[in-house]
């Protein structure tokens, strides 16, 4: 399947600003199963300064600075790429490693893979493992049962137990809050099972990108009516990193198309920067479409 994401960034500040610099994450990379074909950045006021990287994670950033006044600032971007399905729920029937296996190899990595892994078991910015987190996976994710089929219970667990509302939390919002009022966003509940995972001993990072949303029969699909996502992924030796959406209660697969991975949203967040003057307010409108070419 091809896709066509454009995501527009647009910000209107109070009063000017002389100067800003920023990063982003906001082309999609490519994954085992996601290839880019070509994509283009819009940017006005144009930057005087432009380039493309990659970060720690391997995702693409580019970096951009801006030395003329300006109350707007507006980044268009427009990726055409492509998905090759995944056959996840046959591959796992053939590896069924346990939670106890894993949580074994782990305590003694002997690859550069778990090793790797193993990073993923650390605190990080927004995520911290927890005495409330463990107790509430703890049973889900005991010595005896499959990793996979584990983590597609959890996730099933969180849709379930559960409210998508956001008006309850914020970008700040501690998860034992989530847990407790259980209700968020979707960062949230990726937040939650990541830091719940990592609590038992299980890898888990965070993805983010976008969510094909198909429109109700015999209505037209709405330009800008998608939206970003996040959800997570789980490291399983000789399966690689297995990807869950517990805001649908999926495996995700082509109608989910990865950005960035971290270790939570602080590391892919889609603009960060630094801004001289503006008002000290600013006002931010975000417009995704993704479209089946």
């Amino acid at each position: 399947m091809r896709y066509r994401v454009r995501h527009i960034t647009e910000y209107t500040y109070g009063a000017p600003v002389s100067l800003c610099y920023n990063m982003a994450h906001l082309l999609p990379r490519d994954t085992r199963n996601q290839r880019c074909i070509h994509q283009k950045v819009q940017i006005n006021p144009p930057p005087v300064y432009q380039k493309e990287g990659e970060d720690y994670f391997g995702n693409q950033t580019f970096y951009f600075s801006i030395q003329e006044a300006h109350k707007k600032l507006v980044i268009d971007v427009s990726t055409d790429f492509e998905i090759v399905p995944l056959n996840i729920l046959e591959e796992q029937k053939y590896h069924a490693m346990t939670c106890g296996q894993l949580r074994s190899l782990l305590d003694v990595p002997t690859t550069p893979e778990l090793r790797m892994a193993k990073e993923y078991l650390l605190d990080s910015p927004q995520i911290s493992n927890s005495a409330e987190l463990k107790d509430y996976a703890d049973s889900t994710f005991s010595d005896d049962k499959s990793v996979f089929q584990a983590a597609l219970a959890f996730t099933h667990k969180i849709f379930t137990e559960f409210t998508f509302d956001p008006n309850t939390t914020t970008v700040a919002t501690p998860l034992e809050q989530v847990l407790e009022q259980r209700s968020g966003v979707c960062q949230d509940f990726a937040h939650l099972a990541i830091g719940c995972l990592r609590s038992v001993g299980i890898p888990a990072r965070y993805m983010s990108g976008y969510l094909e949303t198909l429109p109700p029969p015999g209505q037209e699909k709405l330009v800008g009516a998608d939206a970003s996502h996040a959800w997570f992924s789980i490291f399983i030796p000789d399966l690689g990193w297995i990807e869950f959406d517990p805001t649908n209660d999926i495996v995700p697969n082509e109608q989910h198309i990865v950005t960035a991975w971290g270790r939570d949203y602080s590391d892919v967040t889609p603009l960060q920067g630094v801004i001289f003057e503006g008002g000290g307010s600013q006002q931010l409108d975000v417009s995704v479409d993704v479209k089946r070419l």
